[in-house]
């Protein structure tokens, strides 16, 4: 049988999110105020998130409620199809069982309406008007956009330039939603004139997108800020992925060797992966966990582990974390949810840990994969999913050589349906690898702050 589909039922929908802080052996370092150099505390993060939000950043509890109005909605989609990948299994020729978790079938196509939802639930409770955001690819903007439109707040995007104008349906989709975008950087804020003034042609990047939304939402009372990866609350969010897969290979009676994620700022990894980590944390089965992060933009396999900025501004506070700097700009791969400068402190904390296998793969390789993906399994996956997909080939062609079975598990993120232009390029020999030297990724260290 070729299509092997395992599903739960609503009832089987986890209700509780998992907070893999629970289980560190030792806690990561703390965020710091890059004005005094100590650890801030929920008050200096109260203007730009609400409390609820905050107090999960910093919460130790394995286990926190997601509320009844939030499980109502992840109910549209939720819980996801878990598939066995036979086909793609028989063109590899693989003794590997490859198993992936589908987050394609959510209104917004990706995984990231299980914390769009949730973030929006919560600012709506404290009575917030407004939500300012940044976005790369378009799927976190068009996720808050599907979630603001269901709590009735206005969203407002600054979305990387580069994705906004590679992406034109991703912008439209979060318009038909009812958020404005605006490419960055921009005029409107003085973060993003600045950059405009040193680099008038500037491609943008989260960084500084990030320094703009902050900018916006620290200046008005009544707007609040929303991240789609790297912060804690967020990969937490994301944790309902990896307890509903869990569920899901205990009907198939198997359990993975090996999980594989694409990397960004975290959640996508920290999502599929944070449950099953947690079980070897606890001591009660061990797995493998990859991270696979854009050659492009390599923060976990070239990046420095030190206090950083999250923005090119430096209007947020200092975290640890894996980074290429603050001011890294990475070229203009279609990958636009991975061009990030750092990684979520927890993933970077788990690496140090040595929880987390990082490999770094290249813009050709991924589209090579997804090509062989769709023409196998029918989906055609979102430029991020691939760098997932080009890790687990690479795994599975390793059982093959060592004539070794083991169970493979990927979080498939999210659908490619918005980033044809980008296949199109890779079909016709457009698309090109990117390699840094030693020099250039320490020019881009070379800026970090200083921190006692």
């Amino acid at each position: 049988m070729d299509t092997v589909k395992y599903l739960l039922n609503e009832e089987q929908m986890p209700t509780t999110w998992y907070n893999i802080a629970a289980d560190l052996p030792a806690p990561p370092p703390p965020v710091l105020h890059p004005g005094t150099g100590q650890p801030i505390g929920p008050a200096d993060l109260a203007p730009l998130f609400p409390m609820a939000l905050i107090m999960q950043e910093v919460s130790t509890e394995r286990a926190i409620a997601i509320p009844e109005e939030v499980q109502a909605i992840y109910r549209q989609w939720r819980p996801t199809p878990l598939f066995r990948a036979r086909r793609l299994e028989r063109l590899l020729d693989t003794p590997a069982k490859i198993y992936y978790k589908y987050e394609g079938v959510s209104p917004a196509g990706s995984h990231k309406p299980n914390t769009a939802v949730a973030q929006a639930y919560y600012n709506k409770q404290e009575g917030v008007r407004r939500i300012v955001t940044e976005t790369g690819a378009g799927q976190w903007g068009s996720s808050l956009a599907f979630a603001g439109a269901l709590f009735g707040l206005e969203i407002k995007v600054y979305m990387v330039r580069v994705s906004y104008d590679q992406k034109p349906y991703r912008r439209a989709l979060m318009e038909a939603y009812g958020a404005s975008v605006v490419a960055s950087p921009s005029e409107e804020t003085a973060a993003g004139r600045a950059i405009l003034a040193e680099h008038p042609d500037s491609t943008g990047s989260l960084g500084i997108a990030i320094s703009e939304a902050v900018e916006v939402a620290a200046q008005s009372e009544d707007t609040k800020y929303a991240l789609g990866s790297v912060l804690n609350h967020v990969l937490l969010h994301q944790t309902v992925i990896g307890q509903e897969a869990l569920a899901q290979l205990e009907m198939a009676g198997d359990y993975p060797d090996v999980v594989v994620g694409c990397t960004g700022g975290g959640s996508n990894f920290a999502g599929i992966a944070f449950p099953f980590i947690g079980a070897a944390l606890r001591g009660e089965r061990a797995v493998r966990a990859v991270a696979v992060e854009p050659a492009a933009c390599p923060s976990l396999t070239r990046g420095k582990y030190a206090y950083d900025f999250g923005d090119t501004a430096h209007l947020t506070p200092l975290v640890k974390m894996h980074t290429l700097g603050s001011t890294f700009v990475p070229p203009a791969i279609h990958a636009g949810g991975l061009r990030y400068h750092g990684m979520a402190p927890l993933v970077s904390h788990l690496v140090q840990l040595g929880q987390i296998e990082p490999i770094a793969v290249q813009q050709l390789e991924t589209f090579a994969a997804g090509i062989q993906f769709a023409r196998t399994e029918g989906i055609l996956p979102a430029p991020e999913a691939n760098h997932a997909i080009a890790g687990v080939i690479r795994e599975a062609l390793r059982c093959k050589e060592e004539g070794v079975s083991r169970t493979i598990l990927f979080n498939l993120c999210g659908y490619g349906h918005f980033d044809m232009q980008a296949y199109m390029d890779y079909q016709a020999g457009k698309l090109r690898d990117f390699e840094y030297s030693d020099a250039e990724v320490a020019m881009a260290l070379a800026g970090l702050p200083s921190v006692g």
